[in-house]
């Protein structure tokens, strides 16, 4: 049985691509694509049809990692097809539990941070759409610590 995750950020154009790149990248490399698969969604429709932001594609792509999916919406049937849902702000997370219709739907959403060694009561994983450079490398490398923590806990569970 497959272990579906999806990734969920605003416009899912940066932050929730990266993730969903970085986690089946690691799920890849430890040998365990029959065990698990990536997905991401954006909770708005601003960006639906669109390939990541470029600042984003470059970034991930100085770490061995191609965004090559398009940006699509949320929809509430994705509770039904993903079995993890994690959100990478507490925004995002607010959201998906709004459009939640069920306890069961509830227990599915996480947020990205909390499998952060280092967020240090910080539970978003900031947005870097108007930032520069650094912040596009300083997401990856939150994205990526939470990425193997959440792939460790749920190998644990």
């Amino acid at each position: 049985m497959i272990t579906k995750v999806l990734f969920v950020c605003l416009g899912n154009i940066c932050r929730s691509p990266l993730a969903e790149g970085v986690f089946q990248y690691l799920v890849d490399e430890r040998s365990l694509s029959d065990k698990y698969r990536a997905h991401s969604a954006g909770t708005s429709n601003w960006h639906v049809g669109e390939l990541a932001d470029p600042r984003m594609r470059k970034t991930a792509r100085s770490h061995n990692i191609e965004l090559a999916g398009r940006a699509r919406q949320f929809n509430v049937v994705d509770f039904d097809h993903f079995d993890v849902i994690v959100a990478m702000d507490c925004r995002n997370r607010e959201d998906l539990l709004r459009l939640a219709r069920s306890e069961t739907d509830r227990q599915k959403v996480r947020i990205m941070r909390d499998y952060d060694v280092q967020a240090d009561g910080d539970l978003d994983v900031p947005d870097p759409y108007y930032s520069g450079s650094l912040g596009f490398e300083n997401v990856y490398h939150i994205i990526r610590r939470s990425s193997k923590s959440l792939l460790q806990t749920l190998e644990n569970a």
